[in-house]
């Protein structure tokens, strides 16, 4: 079913075409998830991985002296490469970083980019980054960022080669499919491991009375939400609950408005995380997978081109009513479910709606090994729908060679599907051990051949909540006498009370949340921290960077800190004023003890620990190349070092709308050339058809072009909508 070959003639529900606007839409997305995750790493790339860096990345990448086919096998990273190209770890790092920022944008501006090569491409990189990124790299989202991009692969069309090739295969609805799985995982994980865990506030529904203040780095929206009711905030648990754990499993219902109802829940959620956090380019992520639930007429109305609806099949009125009543009843299960299993109850004499948790953690879990491996059985049967359908649009090409050619792609890529899904049991099941092993022995080897490569993952957010009874809080002083202690502020984290928390979202301030995670034990259970008090002392320039971009506000910019220590304090957002008027400062704090001794230079206490973790400087730094790359890598870092990560994301982000927005103008002026991707069309349905105009139609003109006479025979009213231009040239 390629572009230039003759349409599939519409048919039964079966026919149903692929949703194109919403890969599209999850292409786009996945672009600008590229593009911050690149952009937010490069800024940082010095002072956590360079030379004198916190983790420096070439103590990840020792020469065994084995051939390179076996180093990339031990640890796939293109950083091989380096010494190859005169590039040492860092330098290679950075080359990866811009080529990613590189093509992630031009993907993001140019549909035609939005390619399978390409995202293998982005792929390939982030992942080699990530092989030596150590603990700052290891995050939920960098893991899920890789998953979804392996998937792009293979749900983007392959059109790089032939500039004006097919933008749609009748394959497309299987591979596509493979991101409503990968969500339905995400979110049904991460509702049932927030009951799992034994977290008492999250059985105790009290989880988000501590989450604003809590969590890494809020917004100045959490503060606000901080102040809402507990009644509130209890059931605001309840319907995370309702959203992660049972609107899911409406993800492959059959009935479409049950699928949009279940989009906008998932919506609802991420929004509403977005403006009270700032958790990176996780949101966008997870936004961007739930295009999958979308189909092309609903995302014509969002453009303003919906489409009218041909008449039902029959008996139309009996589906019409079968399909209300199945929306009906499950919607009313949904909301008696909760009812019940929540204890929703309006008290109308305190006027609030009181909810608490109406099982026990036994129950639960005997639910959840009731339904883990039915949940598996429904997402297959979903899939093999999919593939039906895909094998009934592929038999019904005119002609023998199409049906052949399409019939190829759909055996290979059905497969890649078939494994991709038998592989991710295993890392889903594992929120129920006793599902987990029941998989077979093969599965399991399947997945242990591919996990290095990340295209399968386990997820579970927000497990337990942490922070209860205040928010605990590392901060680091320095002195030049021992007497007069001074606060390092960071740009990012809690610190200074009366400074307002910052949006910094699609930009993840790494060190800022590693500061957040070793807040929550001892500073051994952290040891990156020993080496980042160490930079500080060495007064290294890049690691200040991290800490405050304009060096001005950073209180040692003339000169190193003699001493440093670090203190572990509870913070706590301020209440509201009585009068309703803004408190004049956001944070309250004190003071809780030590949490890493007086250290400086020469101190046997801190060689002893960097030695012990690995860090201590053995070998001399090469000198600076000269040759052309290594010099170019420098002067585009002078360029970028005054930009903070959200200015630079946020730059690329508008500049990228702007020259969207030229190139649409440009598309309506007189004589203007249409936009990117819109082709004159003829007026035959299928043209028609297309919420994003030509060239993804499977029956369409040849490179988008056709001639004046067969696009004037092709007026006709008579002529038969499937016709291509075989057809046309015959009757000529």
């Amino acid at each position: 079913c390629e572009r230039g070959a003759p349409t599939c003639p519409p048919g039964p529900a079966m026919a149903a075409e692929p949703p194109r606007s919403a890969r599209r839409l999850f292409l786009l997305g996945l672009a600008a998830a590229y593009l911050a995750a690149f952009a937010s790493l490069y800024v940082q790339l010095p002072g956590l991985y360079g030379k004198d860096g916190i983790l420096p990345a070439r103590k990840m990448l020792r020469v065994t002296g084995k051939g390179f086919w076996e180093q990339l096998q031990d640890s796939p990273t293109l950083l091989w490469l380096g010494p190859r190209l005169g590039l040492d770890t860092e330098q290679g790092m950075e080359v990866l970083c811009l080529l990613g920022v590189l093509l992630s944008f031009g993907a993001l501006i140019l549909e035609p980019l939005r390619d399978s090569l390409l995202f293998f491409a982005l792929w390939a990189l982030y992942l080699s980054l990530y092989q030596v990124g150590q603990v700052f790299l290891y995050f939920q989202w960098d893991s899920l960022l890789l998953e979804t991009g392996f998937l792009a692969v293979l749900v983007a069309p392959l059109h790089l080669l032939k500039w004006r090739s097919t933008a749609w295969r009748a394959h497309d609805s299987v591979t596509f499919w493979l991101v409503r799985w990968l969500l339905f995982r995400l979110m049904f994980a991460s509702g049932v491991v927030k009951l799992t865990s034994r977290c008492p506030t999250w059985w105790g529904l009290t989880a988000l009375t501590y989450h604003y203040e809590t969590q890494c780095i809020p917004t100045p929206a959490a503060w606000f939400a901080h102040q809402l009711p507990v009644w509130f905030h209890k059931f605001s648990v309840v319907a995370t609950y309702v959203i992660e754990i049972a609107i899911p499993s409406l993800f492959f219902a059959p009935v479409r408005r049950l699928r949009l109802f279940a989009f906008y829940c998932q919506l609802l959620l991420q929004v509403l995380i977005i403006l009270t956090g700032n958790y990176n380019f996780f949101n966008l992520l997870t936004i961007t997978l739930c295009f999958s639930l979308l189909d092309d007429d609903h995302i014509g109305l969002w453009l303003g081109r919906g489409r009218k609806k041909a008449g039902s099949a029959w008996p139309p009125r009996s589906l019409t009513v079968l399909t209300v009543l199945a929306e009906l009843g499950a919607c009313g299960l949904l909301f008696y479910w909760t009812a019940c299993h929540f204890g929703l109850k309006i008290n109308w004499e305190k006027k609030l709606l009181e909810s608490k948790t109406a099982f026990t953690y036994h129950e639960f879990s005997q639910w959840l090994k009731m339904v883990t491996l039915p949940l598996v059985g429904l997402g297959l049967l979903s899939l093999l729908w999919e593939i039906l359908q895909a094998a009934y649009r592929c038999a019904s090409a005119r002609g023998f060679l199409w049906k052949l050619w399409g019939t190829l792609q759909w055996a290979v890529f059905t497969t890649a599907a078939l494994g991709v899904f038998t592989i991710s049991l295993v890392p889903f099941t594992y929120i129920e051990f006793e599902s987990n092993g029941k998989l077979w022995p093969s599965i399991h080897q399947m997945f242990s051949a591919v996990d290095r490569y990340q295209l399968v993952n386990s997820y579970g957010l927000f497990r337990r909540m942490t922070g209860v009874g205040g928010r605990p809080e590392v901060v680091v002083e320095g002195s030049y006498d021992k007497e007069t202690w001074t606060e390092i502020e960071f740009m990012y984290k809690p610190g200074n009370v009366s400074v307002a928390p910052p949006v910094v979202a699609p930009h993840q301030p790494r060190l800022d949340w590693q500061m957040w995670f070793a807040a929550l034990g001892h500073h051994t259970q952290s040891p990156w921290f020993t080496s980042f008090v160490y930079r500080l002392l060495q007064g290294k320039k890049e690691v200040i960077h991290l800490v405050q971009v304009d060096e001005s506000k950073y209180p040692f910019h003339s000169q190193p800190p003699a001493y440093i220590r670090a203190q572990l304090y509870k913070y706590w957002f301020t209440a509201s004023q009585e009068d309703g008027s803004l408190p004049q400062n956001w944070w309250q704090q004190q003071r809780v003890e030590e949490f890493y001794p007086i250290v400086f230079l020469g101190d046997t206490q801190l060689d002893a620990l960097l030695t012990q973790y690995g860090l201590k400087d053995k070998s001399p730094t090469k000198r600076p190349s000269d040759s052309l790359l290594p010099a170019a890598l420098r002067l585009v870092r002078e360029y970028t070092r005054p930009s903070t990560g959200p200015v630079l994301i946020w730059s690329l982000y508008l500049t990228a709308a702007l020259l969207g927005l030229l190139r649409g103008v440009r598309g309506w002026l007189p004589g203007g050339s249409p936009p990117s991707g819109k082709h004159k069309i003829s007026k035959r349905p299928e043209a028609a058809a297309d919420p994003g105009g030509g060239g993804d139609q499977a029956g369409g003109e040849k490179n988008g072009q056709l001639k004046k006479e067969a696009a004037e025979k092709a007026k006709g009213p008579a002529e038969a909508p499937a016709d291509g231009l075989r057809n046309l040239k015959k009757r000529k």
